[in-house]
C-alpha cells in the first residue's frame, strides 16, 4: 500500500498536476506543518545564543535605519503597510509589529542571521557581523510599543521621506535623476551635514579624505569590508555614484557632535599616551603617525578619527581584533595593531580621539612622494581632481 501510494505520488508530480502556484496559497494543513516545523527549528536551534542588553538607544536607532532599507516592504512598521506585492507571496512575509511578542531575543537573531529557506527571508549578508544583527533585534523588540511618528524619528532622522530631499551640489547633479533619492537615503543615517547620529550608531563622515570615503565605499560594494548594512546599498551604485558621493561628504565641513559623558582625566591621559607613543614591549604602534592629530603628510587613505564618535571608535578596534572587520587594501595594518591592545586600551584611545576637535582631512594630509609599495610608513598622495 505505502509502495502504491509512492508511486501515485510521483507520478501526479511527474505530469505536473501539483499546483505550485503562489495564488493558490497553501493548504491549511501544509501551512500549518511548515509554520510548525519552522518554530521548532529556530526554537531549537537558536538555543545558547547569549541575548546582550538590548535596551540601547543607539542600538535601536542603528537596527531602524537598516529595517527602513531592507525589511519594511515585506513586514510593515508602525504606521507603514507592507507593499501589495508582496502579499501576493505564498507564504506571505506577516506584518510584524503585533507578531514580535511571540518570538524570544534569542529566536529573532537566529531568523534575522540565517534566514528562512523558501520564504524569501534571507540570511544576513555579512555572516561575521553579528553586533549588527543585534542591532535590528534590538530595533524589532521596540516596535511593537512604538508610534509612527517615533517610527520615522528614528528610521528617517525626523523627517517624512517626502521632505527628506536636500540641496544638491553641482556635482551631485546627476544623482538628482533618477539616481537623486540615493543622497537622501544616505543622510537618514550619516546626517545632512555629515556628522552622523546616535552617538555613533552612525559615524561622522565629515570631512574626511575623499580617497578613503571611495575606498570604503568600493570596499562595502566588494565585500572587502564587511557589513550586512552597507553592503547591499553600496553594492547596487554604480562607480560614478560612489565617486560622487565620496566627494560630497568630503567637501562637507568637519562636525564635532557629542553628548557622551566627558571622560576622566586618568584615561584621557592613557589614551593621549597610547596614540603618541604605543607600548613599545607590546608591539603596539603609536597612532597618530597614520591618524594624526600630527603636522606633515600622511596617508589619504587612511580616516581622520579626530572627533569620531567613540562608540563607534571602540566598535571598529573590537572588529580589527576579532578578524571581522576587512576593509581596504590598508586593513591588515590594523587587524594586526589592534589584536594587541587589551579592552581598556581601546576604550582610552577612542574617548581620547573623541574628545579631539575634528578637522579637515586635507588640512593634516599633504601631498607626499609617490611610492611603488605604500605601507604603514608610507603616505600615499592626494587625489588631484
Amino acid at each position: 500500500m505505502a509502495a502504491l501510494a509512492g508511486t501515485g505520488a510521483f507520478v501526479l508530480v511527474s505530469l505536473g498536476l501539483v499546483s505550485i502556484s503562489a495564488s493558490s496559497g497553501h493548504w491549511k494543513a501544509t501551512g500549518w506543518m511548515l509554520h510548525y516545523a519552522m518554530r521548532r527549528a529556530v526554537s531549537t536551534q537558536s538555543m545558547g545564543i547569549k541575548v546582550p542588553p538590548l535596551d540601547d538607544p543607539a542600538l535601536v536607532l542603528k537596527g531602524a535605519g537598516h529595517y527602513h532599507t531592507g525589511c519594511l516592504a515585506c513586514h510593515g512598521g508602525p504606521g507603514q503597510e507592507r507593499s501589495l506585492i508582496v502579499q501576493q507571496m505564498t507564504p506571505e512575509p506577516p506584518y510584524l509589529p503585533p507578531r514580535i511578542e511571540h518570538w524570544e531575543p534569542q529566536e529573532l537573531f537566529w531568523i534575522v542571521k540565517n534566514g528562512v529557506k523558501f520564504t524569501a527571508m534571507p540570511a544576513w549578508p555579512a555572516q561575521k557581523r553579528d553586533d549588527e544583527v543585534w542591532a535590528v533585534v534590538a530595533f524589532l523588540q521596540a516596535m511593537p510599543s512604538m508610534s509612527p511618528e517615533r517610527y520615522k524619528q528614528l528610521a528617517l532622522g525626523g523627517r517624512s521621506e517626502e521632505t527628506a530631499k536636500p540641496v544638491t551640489p553641482d556635482h551631485l547633479r546627476p544623482l538628482k535623476d533618477p539616481l537623486g533619492p540615493v543622497l537622501a537615503n544616505c543622510n537618514r543615517c550619516h546626517a545632512e551635514d555629515g556628522g552622523g547620529r546616535g552617538e555613533g550608531a552612525f559615524p561622522r563622515l565629515a570631512g574626511q579624505s575623499e580617497a578613503y570615503l571611495l575606498g570604503a565605499l568600493q570596499a562595502y560594494a566588494s565585500g572587502e569590508r564587511h557589513s550586512g548594512i552597507m553592503q547591499p546599498i553600496a553594492a547596487g551604485l554604480e562607480p560614478a555614484v560612489l565617486e560622487a558621493l565620496a566627494q560630497h561628504y568630503a567637501d562637507l565641513p568637519p562636525v564635532s557632535r557629542t553628548d557622551a559623558p566627558e571622560p576622566t582625566p586618568d584615561i584621557l591621559a592613557q589614551g593621549l599616551s597610547l596614540a603618541e607613543r604605543g607600548v613599545r614591549e607590546r608591539g603596539i604602534p603609536s597612532c597618530v603617525h597614520c591618524h594624526g592629530p600630527k603636522d606633515g603628510p600622511r596617508n589619504p587613505m587612511y580616516p581622520n578619527i579626530a572627533g569620531q564618535y567613540a562608540r563607534y571608535l571602540n566598535l571598529q578596534l573590537e572588529l580589527f581584533t576579532a578578524g571581522k572587520r576587512g576593509g581596504t587594501g590598508y586593513a591588515h595594518i590594523m587587524h594586526s595593531a589592534a589584536q594587541r591592545l587589551t579592552p581598556e586600551q581601546m576604550q582610552a584611545l577612542a574617548d581620547y580621539y573623541a574628545s579631539l576637535p575634528a578637522k579637515v582631512a586635507g588640512a593634516l594630509d599633504k601631498p607626499a612622494p609617490t611610492r611603488t609599495e605604500p605601507s604603514a610608513q608610507t603616505p600615499l598622495p592626494q587625489k588631484k581632481r
